[in-house]
Protein backbone atom coordinates (compact mmCIF):
# COMPACT_ATOMS: atom_id res chain seq x y z
CA UNK A 1 0.00 0.00 0.00
CA UNK A 2 3.09 2.69 0.77
CA UNK A 3 4.73 1.30 -2.23
CA UNK A 4 1.59 2.26 -4.37
CA UNK A 5 0.90 6.08 -2.68
CA UNK A 6 4.86 6.66 -3.47
CA UNK A 7 4.30 5.70 -7.13
CA UNK A 8 1.09 7.53 -6.81
CA UNK A 9 2.85 9.98 -5.44
CA UNK A 10 5.72 9.89 -7.88
CA UNK A 11 3.58 10.37 -11.24
CA UNK A 12 1.60 13.39 -10.16
CA UNK A 13 4.86 15.36 -9.10
CA UNK A 14 6.50 14.21 -12.68
CA UNK A 15 3.22 15.17 -14.21
CA UNK A 16 3.39 18.38 -12.91
CA UNK A 17 7.03 19.10 -14.08
CA UNK A 18 6.42 17.56 -17.37
CA UNK A 19 8.74 18.89 -20.10
CA UNK A 20 7.49 20.86 -22.24
CA UNK A 21 7.44 20.33 -26.26
CA UNK A 22 10.40 20.96 -27.36
CA UNK A 23 9.82 23.76 -29.74
CA UNK A 24 7.80 25.29 -27.13
CA UNK A 25 11.36 25.21 -24.71
CA UNK A 26 13.26 25.87 -28.12
CA UNK A 27 11.25 29.78 -28.14
CA UNK A 28 11.18 29.80 -24.60
CA UNK A 29 15.11 29.09 -24.22
CA UNK A 30 15.55 32.34 -26.40
CA UNK A 31 13.17 34.15 -24.71
CA UNK A 32 14.85 33.90 -21.45
CA UNK A 33 18.05 34.09 -22.96
CA UNK A 34 16.90 37.87 -24.07
CA UNK A 35 15.49 38.54 -20.92
CA UNK A 36 18.60 37.65 -19.07
CA UNK A 37 20.82 39.97 -21.63
CA UNK A 38 18.06 42.67 -21.29
CA UNK A 39 18.77 42.53 -17.10
CA UNK A 40 22.35 43.21 -17.48
CA UNK A 41 22.00 46.03 -19.79
CA UNK A 42 18.96 47.50 -17.20
CA UNK A 43 21.72 46.67 -14.50
CA UNK A 44 24.50 48.57 -15.92
CA UNK A 45 23.08 51.07 -17.16
CA UNK A 46 20.86 51.71 -14.28
CA UNK A 47 17.55 51.66 -16.26
CA UNK A 48 15.07 51.49 -13.54
CA UNK A 49 12.42 51.34 -16.02
CA UNK A 50 13.79 48.04 -17.84
CA UNK A 51 13.98 46.53 -14.03
CA UNK A 52 10.47 47.72 -13.22
CA UNK A 53 9.01 45.54 -16.21
CA UNK A 54 11.40 42.59 -15.60
CA UNK A 55 10.51 42.35 -11.63
CA UNK A 56 7.70 40.44 -10.57
CA UNK A 57 5.71 42.89 -7.60
CA UNK A 58 6.55 39.91 -5.26
CA UNK A 59 10.34 39.77 -6.12
CA UNK A 60 12.51 39.13 -3.60
CA UNK A 61 16.24 39.13 -3.96
CA UNK A 62 19.02 37.32 -1.31
CA UNK A 63 21.78 39.09 -1.93
CA UNK A 64 25.59 37.58 -1.49
CA UNK A 65 25.51 38.96 2.13
CA UNK A 66 22.26 37.44 2.99
CA UNK A 67 20.26 39.75 3.08
CA UNK A 68 16.51 40.07 1.76
CA UNK A 69 15.74 42.99 -0.78
CA UNK A 70 12.11 43.44 -2.40
CA UNK A 71 11.31 44.95 -5.50
CA UNK A 72 11.24 48.64 -4.17
CA UNK A 73 14.42 48.29 -2.61
CA UNK A 74 16.33 47.11 -5.45
CA UNK A 75 14.82 49.80 -7.67
CA UNK A 76 15.90 51.97 -5.35
CA UNK A 77 19.35 51.30 -4.36
CA UNK A 78 19.77 51.49 -8.45
CA UNK A 79 17.94 54.88 -8.77
CA UNK A 80 19.96 56.29 -5.58
CA UNK A 81 23.19 54.92 -6.99
CA UNK A 82 23.89 52.45 -3.84
CA UNK A 83 23.56 49.49 -6.69
CA UNK A 84 26.16 50.36 -9.34
CA UNK A 85 27.63 47.61 -11.13
CA UNK A 86 30.42 48.37 -13.99
CA UNK A 87 30.76 44.98 -15.73
CA UNK A 88 29.14 41.78 -15.43
CA UNK A 89 30.91 39.25 -17.73
CA UNK A 90 28.79 36.01 -17.94
CA UNK A 91 31.29 33.37 -17.81
CA UNK A 92 28.21 30.19 -17.96
CA UNK A 93 24.72 30.23 -17.94
CA UNK A 94 22.21 27.27 -17.93
CA UNK A 95 18.61 28.00 -18.20
CA UNK A 96 16.19 24.91 -16.73
CA UNK A 97 12.23 24.84 -17.50
CA UNK A 98 9.69 23.24 -14.65
CA UNK A 99 6.16 23.41 -16.00
CA UNK A 100 5.94 28.01 -17.00
CA UNK A 101 9.32 28.45 -14.71
CA UNK A 102 12.60 28.93 -15.50
CA UNK A 103 15.19 28.50 -13.40
CA UNK A 104 18.57 30.04 -14.49
CA UNK A 105 22.11 29.47 -12.74
CA UNK A 106 25.23 31.46 -14.12
CA UNK A 107 28.76 32.48 -12.88
CA UNK A 108 29.52 35.75 -13.69
CA UNK A 109 32.63 38.33 -13.22
CA UNK A 110 31.18 40.89 -11.65
CA UNK A 111 32.17 44.72 -10.94
CA UNK A 112 30.61 47.07 -9.16
CA UNK A 113 29.58 48.15 -5.37
CA UNK A 114 26.26 47.54 -3.50
CA UNK A 115 24.77 49.17 -0.31
CA UNK A 116 26.58 46.62 1.51
CA UNK A 117 30.20 47.52 -0.21
CA UNK A 118 32.44 46.12 -3.00
CA UNK A 119 30.86 43.66 -5.22
CA UNK A 120 34.06 42.79 -7.17
CA UNK A 121 35.01 39.15 -7.86
CA UNK A 122 33.47 36.05 -8.86
CA UNK A 123 29.87 35.00 -7.85
CA UNK A 124 27.29 32.24 -8.88
CA UNK A 125 23.69 32.63 -8.78
CA UNK A 126 20.19 31.76 -9.46
CA UNK A 127 17.37 34.14 -11.22
CA UNK A 128 13.88 32.39 -11.08
CA UNK A 129 11.28 33.44 -13.81
CA UNK A 130 7.37 32.52 -13.88
CA UNK A 131 5.40 32.91 -16.99
CA UNK A 132 2.34 34.97 -16.04
CA UNK A 133 -1.19 33.94 -16.85
CA UNK A 134 -0.71 36.71 -19.63
CA UNK A 135 2.41 34.55 -21.03
CA UNK A 136 5.06 37.30 -19.63
CA UNK A 137 8.14 36.38 -17.72
CA UNK A 138 8.87 38.12 -14.60
CA UNK A 139 11.91 37.52 -12.38
CA UNK A 140 10.56 36.29 -9.11
CA UNK A 141 13.68 35.71 -7.30
CA UNK A 142 17.29 35.90 -7.09
CA UNK A 143 20.32 34.94 -5.13
CA UNK A 144 24.04 35.44 -5.48
CA UNK A 145 26.91 34.28 -3.68
CA UNK A 146 30.30 34.96 -3.85
CA UNK A 147 33.12 32.40 -5.14
CA UNK A 148 35.48 32.44 -2.56
CA UNK A 149 39.11 31.21 -3.59
CA UNK A 150 40.28 27.89 -2.39
CA UNK A 151 42.60 27.60 -0.15
CA UNK A 152 45.72 25.11 -0.45
CA UNK A 153 45.47 23.09 2.77
CA UNK A 154 49.39 22.82 4.63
Amino acid sequence: MAMGAALLLFASLAWGLQAMPRAEQHASQHEIDQLEQTWREAVLHRDTHAMNRLLAEDFLAITPSGLLQTKAETLAAMRNGTLVFHSIDILEQRVRFYGQTAVVTSKARVTGTTPEGELTGNYRYTRVYARGSQGVWRIVSFEASRIRPHRQHR
